[in-house]
């Protein structure tokens, strides 16, 4: 096409969308009309460069509001999910038009997981008491992992995507930081409020804590990387120093236990401690609390400390299993899943169906004060015991298949790795996702855009750096 072609094209393109406003604002009184030009840039970029989309919908996501239709059951986040929609239709499409993906992608233990856990998910669905739930929820899993898993590893190929995809997710979410912070000082930072002061962007603070803990680890890394240039350290230390002051103000419990989980791990890694000794360690706690489990609970039921403002008596009530409403609401709703197992332990109720059948499974003593007889309210609270009554046995031993694989594969990345920064990028990677995957036993948001969105784009991170960077020993930062 010659330059007079395009050019003559470009004003005619113009020329016919300022008419075709003109008539609508005119004479019908439309003015979406005037939306054409990005719907049409967002077209272009589905089709020829799917990259940036995902990484706008990573943008998007700490800023998406979740809008939702208690009469009909129906909840979308907006604008993320119908973004992410179209690039799992657009990713389907291009598989079947380009013939194939990437094999070593495919080959990856972590994929191979990953894989199963979605087969199983759709058999399961099919075997459901609620069919229509079950696979909606198969549908919105989908479009968590294809773009920021399989999508996501491809993106990473590009060793600077890496880093830019946490930048990416902080940016906006330190907006809403200062939006939480602010709304929680106008009411004198009490307990109380900072349950929900950062809604409408995040549910409420256990959500918003799970994420912080997540990237804190990445942006102390950041910051402590001598490798990096001095202003890069600089914005790090600013950010990460926002982030633990905004976990603070959380009064997420689980979030801080992550993160003390998280250290753990950094210090075992740092002292080369072997892994026998770790895991006779965790023999040993196992076998005395079991052992002096009568003992143990006995101590626990006598702490009364119920959630507080002050730091320490906060900390003070994670252990209580007496009187605090939201322990011993976790304790009824897991006795609960693990009953729903025990009935169906192979196929389990159905992706998605615990809230609507776990409340015949609750009893009148484990009740709380926020307990209802209708069961209405919300899922089982951790990553693994959902699926365990969701999906049986094998729907809670794939999740733990991915977590174990994705660690042991982080682990390999660091210790093999030949550059530098591909061991210190997949070390801080898994340290981040330890900390979701510690909070994943007090809670669950993998079906929500907020968590999705970092952690199967970290779990893609931890793969591209162990398939196309490992065994790179030049410069990456430019690639």
């Amino acid at each position: 096409m010659t330059e007079k072609l395009k050019l003559t094209l470009v004003y005619t393109i113009s020329v016919l969308f300022i008419a075709l406003n003109m008539y609508l604002i005119v004479q019908k009184d439309i003015y979406w009309s005037l939306l054409l030009p990005i719907v049409f840039i967002i077209l272009f970029f589905y089709i020829f460069s799917l990259d940036v989309i995902v990484l706008l919908i990573v943008f998007l996501t700490p800023l998406a509001i979740n809008i939702r239709d208690f009469d009909l059951g129906v909840g979308i986040s907006l604008p993320t999910e119908p973004l992410m929609f179209g690039v799992l239709i657009i990713f389907i499409l291009k598989i079947f038009y380009e013939g194939g993906y990437s094999a070593k992608i495919l080959k990856h233990p972590v994929t191979i997981a990953i894989l199963f856990n979605l087969i199983w998910i759709l058999f399961t669905s099919i075997t459901s008491e609620m069919p229509i739930v079950s696979f909606k929820y198969l549908i919105s899993r989908l479009w968590f992992v294809i773009p920021f898993y399989f999508v996501g590893v491809i993106i990473f190929k590009k060793y600077s995507n890496i880093k830019l995809f946490s930048w990416l997710y902080v940016i906006p979410f330190l907006l809403v930081i200062g939006y939480t912070i602010y709304n929680h000082a106008l009411r004198g930072f009490d307990e109380e409020s900072g349950h929900w002061v950062m809604t409408p962007f995040y549910n409420d603070h256990t959500a918003y804590g799970a994420i912080i803990a997540l990237f804190i680890p990445v942006f102390l890394g950041f910051f402590l990387n001598s490798q990096y240039k001095r202003t890069y350290r600089l914005f790090s230390l600013v950010t990460f120093i926002i982030l633990t002051i905004a976990i603070i103000l959380s009064y997420s419990r689980a979030a801080w236990i992550s993160l003390a989980v998280a250290l753990i791990v950094y210090i075992i890694i740092l002292l080369k401690i072997k892994f026998r000794w770790i895991f006779l360690t965790i023999a040993i706690i196992i076998g005395s609390f079991f052992t002096f489990q009568n003992e143990i609970l006995d101590t626990l039921e006598r702490n009364k400390q119920d959630s507080s403002a002050d730091f320490v008596e906060h900390i003070q009530s994670i252990s209580n299993i007496n009187t605090n409403a939201s322990n011993l609401e976790r304790i009824n709703r897991w006795q609960s899943a693990i009953r729903m197992f025990k009935e169906r332990p192979v196929f389990g109720w159905g992706p998605g169906t615990y809230q609507f059948f776990y409340a015949p499974y609750q009893l009148s003593r484990e009740k709380t004060i926020i307990s209802t007889n209708a069961g209405d309210m919300g899922n089982a609270h951790s990553e693994y015991i959902g699926p365990l009554s969701e999906m049986g046995i094998l729907g809670m031993l794939s999740i733990i298949v991915i977590v174990v694989l994705v660690i042991i594969t982080a682990l390999k990345t660091y210790k093999n790795a030949e550059n530098r920064e591909v061991k210190f990028l997949s070390l801080i990677t898994m340290l981040g996702l330890i900390t979701y995957f510690v909070h994943g036993f007090l809670n669950n948001f993998l079906d929500t855009d907020k968590a999705s969105v970092p952690v199967w784009g970290f779990i893609a991170m931890i793969v591209a750096l162990n398939i196309y960077h490992a065994k790179k020993s030049k410069k990456l930062s430019s690639e």
